[in-house]
């Protein structure tokens, strides 16, 4: 009986060179380049925006070309992991502000356009950067844009599946 469990313990031995480690998987961090299938939707189960029959998103984490809560929630994830991201207002679009609500000169529009509400332009922002406004109210002399993000003051929902980390 001795001899049998000396031979039971000679076989849960992992030290030799018949043993292998399983390498950990890699898990997603600042700096990797992820490749990731995304449903986006309002807290009301509105879907706003997916992934599903095209091509998945990529992007490398830490560059800011994603909202904040989309690119944290990623983090830590391995290929495969399938989790929904509850990103709150500030990590996302930022709140709605009306400061970005203003008039301007119908003559500012260019003339070859009938502008009318919800249209959206593109034009020049303040600091030089490109920005989108929306049409929001058109008047004879006078033009409203909106430059918040449409999903500005609002917390959103992400099923997110992490495809690959390169």
């Amino acid at each position: 009986m001795l001899a049998i469990m000396a031979l039971a313990l000679m076989g849960c031995k992992s030290s030799g060179p018949e043993a292998t480690a399983t390498p950990a998987a890699k898990v997603a961090k600042a700096g990797d380049t992820v490749v990731v299938h995304y449903t986006g939707k309002l807290v009301d189960g509105t879907v706003f925006d997916s992934s599903g029959d095209s091509d998945p998103i990529t992007f490398t984490i830490g560059e800011g070309r994603v909202i904040p809560g989309f690119e944290n929630g990623v983090i830590g994830m391995k290929a495969g992991d399938a989790k929904t991201l509850n990103i709150p207002v500030a990590e996302a679009y930022g709140e709605w502000s009306d400061r970005l609500v203003f008039e301007v000169d119908r003559s500012e529009i260019p003339q070859d356009m009938a502008p009318e509400v919800g249209m959206q332009l593109q034009g020049d922002m303040a600091d030089g950067s490109v920005g989108i406004f929306t049409i929001v109210k058109v008047a004879t002399s006078t033009v409203t844009l909106d430059a918040n993000h449409e999903l500005a003051g609002k917390d959103l929902i992400f099923d997110v599946r992490l495809v690959s980390i390169n």
